[in-house]
């Protein structure tokens, strides 16, 4: 019976520790997967969950064992890692063995910001010269973290990746990825041959406030009506119902605004008999601020008259098009419909009735909050259509302007999903702030460029955020400066992605940062210039210079200082070493103002490393400003051959100024 009784014993304590053993699954972060890289020479938290009371982990490069006792089911190591090198594996053990394999050894940045460093090499970005760069992206040692897109009011402890984690440079792994963070990648390896590492967290259309942490921004006080609402359901649903309010308010403002287009309930300007014979004329589909409408938010009237066939007359027709933001549509001075969302194909049924042979008018009101507005997309993609038949719009449209909101007082505003102060910090940043990183990169601002005054202040606050949430305060942070954008303006004038450069630039003055100026790659008709090579290289540059201790040129000329004798301003400028023009031509870009604060295009040469300025039209000259506009044609360099910075000399208000 003894006997019996021991081995009963014994048979239990077994199959006990079996079970324990089964129960004991280490569960590890979503970014410790196989393939992942580790910053070299560093102290890197190493952790994860576990039901099992200690866990011990073993690193190949040093056969070093590291022992954890879980607190509540979790447990940390700090590994040690050595000078760059691999392939390595980690052995994570608590029961059962847990192997992560091919683990390199190296420098890990962080790539963030909205769609330009989101824009892949292929997908809907298709860079310059994809299809090549994407079959050469064989780079085993540059290893490819990307985050999917998730937005939080409170902070999260998991980033949710795509692929199931870390994933090989390859041409199967790279088509999807950042072009700006892999060109960066690219360079830097070639020049080091170390391992890099790219964790990508960005999305389109964000703003930088989304980026930030509420704590940071509760420093501001911008925010505090919209943090205070994320932070509880009751204040959530007060802050929509006052919003709802407001907005009703303003939309009826904008409403009674339209007097020319609207009498009561009465569309004039889609009449039939209306005589639109003083309209001015813009070709469609085209963003109406590439064009006719430079800058220009509001509510425009478009009118076309059309010639269609005996067979379309009597019958039911299909009218398609693009808008940017909301429009309505009559045809032959009937109400047909409404769409409100810039990403929606707008598909009307036209009854047969209103429809007859030969002349037939369209009108189409749109209404543009912000950004490109109109009817935009591919001339294929405007057309009405009967059966089988289809007659394109595409071409010539008469047009007016009904209201210009810059006659109004601001829209009201109310951030949602991923836009909301804190809520890209809270599921996209929060959860790898143990990552150890060697810097950022960050390319981001067209969200936020009406409210370019608002980011002198924002943009260095979510630099100090993110350094002092990884534990770094000297986090290396790299940032692209706005490419240039929408039509070139024959005249001086203002400019709020001017403004926001200048918050860029301003930015700088922050320890350890660097700024990539891209004015002269951008492209007139895309907010997604294509050449994201340079772009990643420039970026790589300042790296390799500031980072890596290379002797390599990273910085286009710089403002430094000016003065004024008689009707001459002369300008200083750091890193002036072989100033040039970039296409040895005259020096363009520069303007000149006296105290009426009226510019004019300056004269401007180069003497002795500094830049001398003046205008016939200006005899006391007090201000100069160089590339202050969207679209900016300036040319000076330096020896590096790479653009210097918009800036300006003057303190003047600016058009941004006291947007919240």
């Amino acid at each position: 019976m003894k006997t019996f009784k021991n081995s009963f014993l014994i048979v239990l304590v077994v199959v006990l520790g079996m079970a324990n053993k089964a129960m004991a699954k280490v569960t590890l972060p979503t970014f410790f997967t196989d393939n992942m890289v580790l910053q070299q020479k560093s102290s890197v938290p190493f952790f994860g969950a576990t039901s099992a009371a200690t866990v011990k982990v073993t690193t190949s490069w040093d056969n070093k064992s590291y022992s954890a006792t879980a607190k509540n089911g979790k447990w940390e190591v700090s590994l040690a890692t050595p000078k760059f090198g691999g392939p390595y594996t980690i052995t994570i053990n608590d029961g059962d063995n847990l192997v992560l394999k091919n683990i390199l050894i190296g420098e890990v940045w962080l790539c963030s910001g909205q769609s330009n460093m989101e824009m892949p090499l292929e997908g809907w970005g298709k860079v310059d010269n994809y299809k090549e760069e994407i079959k050469n992206a064989n780079y085993p040692e540059i290893r490819l973290l990307q985050a999917e897109h998730v937005d939080s009011a409170v902070p999260l402890e998991t980033l949710q990746v795509q692929n199931g984690g870390w994933q090989v440079c390859s041409p199967a792994a790279i088509a999807g990825f950042s072009s700006t963070a892999y060109f960066f990648a690219r360079k830097v390896y070639k020049e080091k041959h170390v391992p890099i590492g790219l964790i990508h967290s960005s999305w389109g259309g964000t703003v930088a406030e989304a980026w930030t942490s509420a704590g940071a921004l509760n420093t501001m006080h911008d925010f505090d009506e919209v943090l205070k609402g994320m932070a509880s359901e009751p204040n959530k649903n007060d802050l929509q119902k006052k919003f709802d309010a407001e907005i009703k308010v303003w939309n009826e403002e904008l409403e009674k605004a339209d007097k020319g287009g609207l009498q009561g309930n009465t569309a004039v300007f889609a009449g039939t008999d209306y005589n639109d014979a003083s309209w001015k004329t813009m070709q469609l589909p085209n963003f109406w601020e590439f064009d006719a409408l430079v800058g220009f938010d509001g509510i425009a009237w478009l009118r076309k008259k059309i010639t269609l066939p005996e067979s379309f007359a009597g019958k039911d027709a299909e009218l398609e098009f693009y808008a940017d933001d909301n429009d309505k549509v009559w045809v032959n001075g009937t109400y047909i419909g409404g769409t409100d969302g810039y990403t929606v194909q707008r598909h009307y049924t036209i009854p047969g009735k209103l429809l007859k042979k030969g002349s037939n008018t369209i009108t189409i009101r749109v209404f543009d909050g912000t950004g490109g507005g109109g009817i935009y997309g591919n001339p294929g993609d405007m057309f009405i259509k009967s059966g089988s038949e289809k007659v394109s719009l595409a071409g010539d449209w008469k047009y007016a302007v009904g209201v210009d909101t810059k006659t109004l007082r601001p829209a009201p505003y109310l951030p949602q999903g991923q836009n909301r102060p804190s809520a890209l910090y809270n599921a996209m940043i929060h959860p790898i702030l143990k990552y150890k990183l060697a810097g950022v990169i960050w390319y981001q601002g067209e969200s936020n460029a009406d409210r370019a005054k608002q980011y002198q202040t924002l943009f260095p606050l979510l630099i100090s955020d993110w350094r002092a949430k990884f534990g770094n305060k000297d986090l290396p942070f790299y940032f692209v400066q706005l490419a240039n954008y929408m039509q070139v303006k024959d005249q001086p004038g203002s400019s709020a992605w001017a403004e926001l450069r200048e918050a860029q630039l301003k930015t700088l003055s922050v320890p350890n940062t660097g700024m990539a100026v891209i004015t002269d790659i951008g492209d007139a008709k895309d907010i997604h210039p294509k050449n994201k090579q340079e772009v990643g290289e420039r970026l790589a540059r300042i790296a390799l210079a500031k980072t890596y201790g290379e002797k390599i040129e990273y910085s286009g000329p710089v403002y430094a200082s000016h003065k004024q004798i008689n009707n001459i301003i002369t300008l200083e400028f750091k890193d002036n070493k072989g100033l040039k023009t970039a296409d040895g031509k005259y020096l363009k870009g520069f303007e000149i103002a006296g105290d009426d604060q009226k510019f004019y295009w300056a004269d401007a040469k180069i003497e002795n490393g500094k830049v001398v300025v003046s205008a016939a039209q200006v005899a006391k000259p007090v201000a100069v400003r160089y590339n202050w506009a969207d679209n900016p044609q300036g040319n000076l360099t330096n020896a590096s051959g790479l653009p210097a910075s918009s800036f300006r000399t003057d303190t003047w208000k600016g058009i941004t100024e006291g947007n919240k």
